[in-house]
């Protein structure tokens, strides 16, 4: 079974009237949704994977809190229960539906859900109509409030997969293109680069989160990274050298996982026919060989490097190595290109350039995910945007195939805890 395809709209990076910004950021929202079925909507497999129809309230949900009951006059909410059923993880805000029970919401059904994104769309014209009156501390929730939405559109992507890949008929999301033709990737080139004291964090102009700030200087000794990010032929040799079976490059906790969960393989490889194939969002394709490898923890992107005998960069190596080579996010793949799939690189790859810094995958640091030294949390409810969640986790850089564009920027700390493998997670290799 086929869905039809999901429209990709314009990106907001090219966009500067906030009028204009606000309408595509939520259109995005509705145009990944499209191809669904209702009952695709409501279906929560696990803990970590929220359904469709709760990341459409959600973010609206977001702008009625934060912006049009704080600054529009008069305005009265939409409906009084879906703070409680629609709120995420803010203690400040009250109570709310348990994160395990998102897939219980039958109701309120999904044409409702598109009434209350209606009704919230129609009162943001109305706020931002204020323009020339809003206070500047308005501006700054707008921001993030585009943010946020594009951070759901990122989840809403690889959630959406993970829910049609648990469907015995093992459905496609949207159809293939045309398939590229085989060929073998570049070779692996590292590249150095000279230790010293760098400047981490941001400093240039525009929205940061609150993790990437206190801006602050660090030591690194000479390293050499990666040019490119390891292939499915690279981490099938893995694979087929015994690696899921060798206790010796594995963390305990990693060792004990991968037993438990019997794995063999990343997430959503399976044997058919003899050959390994992979659940897309175009249904069950072939391993495309040539394409970085993605859906994998910390664990086994840690176990690869030991076995290759190298490492994961720190997020301060990955910082300095992507401002040191001038990374961009042009040639990266990213959510506007409706791919929904990292990409090879090119046969004739330059071998002295670092490929694939943003976008594609995102990169698995060996850095714990902590506060930046002079890191202060926000005052009131959304100063549990970041803060709470710096504790036994892992720091992740350089964006996805799922990240919209204009999201990602060189100092972006995305961060899971080891285990995770549903977002599109890969390997670069250090030394």
């Amino acid at each position: 079974m086929s869905l039809a395809p999901a429209a990709v709209s314009v990106s907001a990076s090219a966009i500067s009237s906030p009028v204009l910004r606000f309408q595509a950021v939520r259109q995005q929202s509705e145009a990944l949704c499209r191809p669904l079925l209702p009952e695709d909507t409501v279906v929560q497999p696990v803990i970590d994977v929220s359904p469709p129809k709760w990341h459409l309230a959600h973010t609206t949900w977001f702008w009625e809190t934060f912006l049009l009951r704080e600054y529009l006059p008069g305005y009265q909410v939409f409906h009084p229960d879906y703070a409680f059923l629609f709120n995420s993880y803010y203690n400040s805000l009250g109570s709310r539906v348990n994160r395990a029970d998102r897939g219980t919401l039958s109701r309120p059904a999904l044409a409702e859900v598109y009434q209350y994104r209606q009704h919230i769309d129609e009162h943001m014209q109305l706020l931002l109509a204020l323009a020339d009156t809003l206070p500047a501390a308005c501006w700054e929730v707008f921001e993030l409030g585009l943010q946020h939405e594009q951070q759901h559109q990122e989840l809403l992507a690889t959630d959406i997969k993970y829910i049609l890949s648990t469907s015995p008929l093992a459905p496609a999301y949207q159809m293939a293109s045309a398939p590229t033709p085989a060929h073998l990737a570049p070779p692996m080139a590292w590249l150095p680069v000279p230790g010293g004291v760098y400047r981490i964090g941001f400093e240039e102009e525009g929205f940061c989160f609150d993790n990437e700030q206190a801006p602050h200087d660090t030591y690194v000794a000479d390293f050499e990274l990666q040019n490119r990010l390891v292939t499915n032929a690279e981490y099938l040799e893995f694979m087929e050298a015994g690696g899921y079976r060798d206790f010796r490059y594995w963390l305990g906790e990693g060792w004990d996982l991968v037993q438990q969960q019997t794995w063999e393989a990343p997430l959503y490889w399976v044997l058919h026919h003899g050959r390994w194939h992979r659940f897309t969002h175009h249904g069950l394709q072939p391993v495309n060989m040539a394409a970085p490898v993605t859906h994998i923890s910390f664990y086994e992107a840690d176990a690869y490097a030991n076995w290759r005998g190298h490492r994961l960069p720190t997020e301060q190596e990955w910082e300095i190595a992507a401002r040191h080579f001038g990374a961009t996010a042009a040639g990266g793949t990213f959510l506007e290109s409706g791919l929904f799939d990292p990409q090879p690189l090119p046969a004739d790859a330059s071998a002295d350039q670092c490929h694939q810094l943003l976008g594609d995958a995102w990169e698995w640091t060996y850095s714990a995910y902590h506060p930046y030294p002079g890191y202060q949390r926000a005052a009131g409810a959304l100063g549990e945007y970041n803060g709470k969640f710096m504790v036994n986790q892992l720091v992740l850089r350089g964006g996805s195939c799922a990240t919209p564009e204009s999201h990602i920027r060189l100092t972006y700390r995305n961060f899971f805890q080891a285990d995770k493998r549903w977002q599109f997670t890969g390997i670069r290799l250090a030394r």
